[in-house]
């Protein structure tokens, strides 16, 4: 078993997943007929948060078509929702080819339904670049996670956790892959050398918990979705919030009169109509520039796609 950073509770982003995943596939894909995970260890280690106690929703039914989706979404991750909608046919077509397609929240609300027990959800997001929505699995639960194996060892997590906290305090939302390695000799647990830290930062750009652009490097939207209340709970003087949506903010613009932030795709919608921008809070005129409304329809028009698009970077403050 891998000794784990409990006082930071990273291992819950970590290690905690791979043991869930484990009980979802044990259990839940273990017979067609199974609809729900009763886990009495799981539910030992689990407390659930404060958002979801006493809220229950009505259990839906799993089909195949369910079962086989959540298996792949497990896989990836995180998907982009043209991807999701691309693997919700696919697996229509593989398990049910002459039923008509879900419309996709009802049908990711029935799997939400099932995994409520286990504080699991696929919950949707947008990425703080361009506004992208996407879709991923994560943990709702608050807990001790020092007798579950980790992914991670622990000076892995602690650099992590140091590249998070540059991150966290940076005006940008970057974090220099110099300033990261830099802080190599300060890790807990054994020693890392400058070159095996680079290739654990890779693996992380791998696990879709970082991105990396041009030698630096942010949270990925999968890692914002999942930590959110980890972020928000342990910096608690250093965390962002975007004045459009309060949702945890890591990139994007700010006034520079009261100081009020916003995520680049809110700036986008706000400002789409207005030619003369001025700050929601203030009223002061909003200096920077303001940029495209991702529109699905028009991407798939101009036939772009994600991997030739090369992401662009904020440097407003």
């Amino acid at each position: 078993m891998v000794s784990v950073l409990t006082a930071s509770m990273l291992p819950h982003y970590f290690g905690y997943r791979t043991y869930y995943f484990v009980q979802v596939r044990s259990s839940l894909f273990q017979s067609p007929e199974a609809t729900c995970v009763q886990n009495p260890e799981f539910l030992e280690f689990s407390k659930a948060p404060p958002s979801m106690q006493g809220n229950t929703r009505r259990t839906g039914v799993m089909t195949d078509v369910h079962r086989r989706f959540l298996q792949l979404l497990m896989t990836h991750g995180v998907l982009e929702e043209c991807d999701v909608k691309r693997l919700q046919k696919h697996c229509y077509k593989v398990h049910d080819c002459n039923a008509t397609i879900e419309k996709l929240e009802d049908f990711i609300n029935t799997i939400n339904s099932v995994l409520e027990s286990l504080y699991i959800e696929i919950k949707k997001g947008v990425t703080e670049d361009d506004g992208r929505p996407i879709y991923a699995l994560v943990n709702l639960a608050t807990t001790s996670v020092s007798k579950m194996a980790s992914d991670f060892a622990e000076n892995e997590l602690d650099l992590f956790r140091k590249a998070l906290e540059l991150i966290i305090d940076s005006d940008t939302g970057f974090a220099s892959s110099t300033n990261i390695l830099n802080l190599v000799d300060q890790l807990k647990g054994k020693k890392m050398r400058k070159k095996e830290a680079e290739h654990v930062l890779q693996k992380f750009v791998q696990n879709k918990w970082l991105i990396e652009k041009e030698g630096e490097f942010t949270l990925h939207g999968r890692a914002i979705l999942e930590m959110d209340q980890y972020i928000r709970e342990t910096y608690p003087d250093a965390v962002k919030v975007c004045n459009i949506c309060r949702s945890l903010l890591i990139q994007g613009q700010s006034c520079e009169t009261c100081g009020i932030r916003m995520h680049l795709p809110c700036v986008a919608k706000y400002f789409q109509s207005s030619s003369e921008p001025h700050c929601p809070h203030c009223n002061d005129y909003w200096p920077h520039e303001v940029p495209e409304v991702f529109d699905p329809e028009k991407e798939r028009e101009t036939g772009m796609s994600r991997s030739n698009k090369r992401p662009s970077r904020s440097r407003q403050h």
